[in-house]
C-alpha cells in the first residue's frame, strides 16, 4: 500500500509554469506507475500524463503535450508532472495517482486502474 500526498499547486498566470509534486510512502513506490489526472469545476476527472515504474514509457494527453512533462526520482520516493505555457483551461485540481497492476498501453490513461490516489492540489492559471 503507498499513501500519496500532492504538492506545488497554485495560482499562475497564463504562460507560466509550475510543478507539482507527488510524495509517496512506503519502500515499494518505486515499484508503482504512476498518473496525473485532473478535474475542472463541474467536470470529470481527465487524464493528464502517466509513466510506469521506471520512468519509461511516458504518455499524455493531447492537450498538454509538449507543454508538460511527467517525470520521477524513485530514490525520492517522488513523482513531479513540470508543467509550462499553462493556460486559463488547466485550471483545476491535479491529484496523483498509483498502481502496481500492470497496464497495456491504453490503460494509463484510465483512472480505474489505479488503485491510490493523492488529496490533489489546486492550479489556478488567470488569463
Amino acid at each position: 500500500q503507498v499513501h500519496l500526498v500532492e504538492s506545488g499547486g497554485g495560482l499562475v498566470q497564463a504562460g507560466g509554469s509550475l510543478r507539482l509534486s507527488c510524495v509517496g510512502s512506503g519502500r515499494t513506490f518505486s515499484s508503482y506507475s504512476m498518473g496525473w489526472f485532473r478535474q475542472a469545476p463541474g467536470k470529470e476527472r481527465t487524464f493528464v500524463a502517466a509513466m510506469n515504474w521506471n520512468g519509461d514509457p511516458t504518455y499524455y494527453a493531447d492537450s498538454v503535450k509538449g507543454r508538460f512533462t511527467i517525470s520521477r526520482d524513485n530514490a525520492k520516493n517522488t513523482g513531479y508532472l513540470q508543467m509550462s505555457r499553462l493556460k486559463s483551461e488547466d485550471t483545476a485540481i491535479y491529484y496523483c495517482a498509483a498502481t502496481r497492476s500492470s497496464m497495456f498501453r491504453w490503460e494509463y490513461g484510465k483512472s480505474w486502474k489505479y488503485d491510490y490516489w493523492g488529496q490533489g492540489t489546486q492550479v489556478t492559471v488567470s488569463s
